[in-house]
């Protein structure tokens, strides 16, 4: 008799961000496979927290441009698991399906005969930015946005300023995105946020624009992972300067600043 795999999202790395269908989930598992970014963090702080779970751990983290185990071979380990009977936690950073590969992981084993359960999670492009307070869209400045994979080169995206933007996996290639973006409508004075690791250690705003961002990141050391937003909403941070300025500052994910400061 065959298992059961479950696609849970375990959100940008806070373990208050996993749902409580997500924990059940856990709780119930023999064996967790679990990312590097996102899962782990959740895994560590539901250790802190006193919770026990009894399963298998299994990391197949990635690092930027090293893949561990490669996708195939996850999507192998999980039918595998399954077959032999066990019941199966496949634990993504954010979300399954944004950017997740969680589609193809579904698709192995539907194929294999095996139930699969989805649990959605809170994607990085959302909750970061919140974390530096820019709203993906406001009223009287941004009616829509777009998210976009930026690990490899950008392809040139509609919109103007009141469009918003969402880079992930876009510090390797953040000057060539935003030379692509700033060729557009938006234009290089168009304001850009890098918030580097949401919810971490190192969490840090940097504030620029298209056409000042990649030498602000170079200069300050940006690293992965960071989540890039590109729009008028940045203005709306309470980390973003009259001038637009990089800030070096360090912020409490739990301090909802009361106002903006007026730019």
């Amino acid at each position: 008799m065959s298992g059961r795999v479950w696609l849970v999202g375990a959100g940008p790395g806070d373990s208050g961000l996993l749902t409580l269908r997500g924990l059940r989930a856990l709780e119930s598992a023999d064996v967790i496979v679990a990312d590097r970014l996102g899962a782990r963090g959740v895994l560590d702080g539901l250790a802190a927290d006193g919770v026990h779970l009894d399963a298998e751990v299994v990391d197949v983290g990635k690092l930027p441009g090293h893949h561990a185990v490669p996708q195939d071979a996850i999507n192998a380990l999980l039918v595998r698991e399954a077959l032999a009977g066990r019941t199966v936690v496949r634990l993504k950073g954010g979300d399954p399906y944004v950017f997740g590969r969680g589609g193809e992981e579904l698709f192995a084993c539907q194929e294999a005969g095996i139930e699969v359960r989805v649990v959605p999670g809170v994607t990085s492009a959302v909750s970061v930015p919140a974390l530096a307070g820019i709203p993906l869209t406001h009223r009287g400045v941004a009616t829509s946005f777009t998210v976009a994979t930026a690990h490899d080169q950008l392809l040139p995206l509609g919109g103007g300023r009141d469009h918003t933007v969402v880079l992930l996996m876009g510090v390797g290639t953040l000057a060539q995105s935003a030379l692509t973006l700033a060729r557009g409508e938006r234009g290089g004075d168009c304001p850009v946020a890098i918030v580097e690791d949401g919810f971490g250690a190192r969490q840090r705003v940097t504030v620029g624009t298209l056409a000042t961002i990649a030498a602000q990141a170079a200069e300050r050391g940006v690293r992965s992972p960071a989540v890039v937003v590109v729009g008028d909403v940045v203005r709306l941070s309470p980390y973003a300067p009259a001038a637009l300025a990089s800030l070096d500052l360090t912020f409490d994910p739990l301090a909802v600043p009361r106002k903006a400061p007026s730019l």
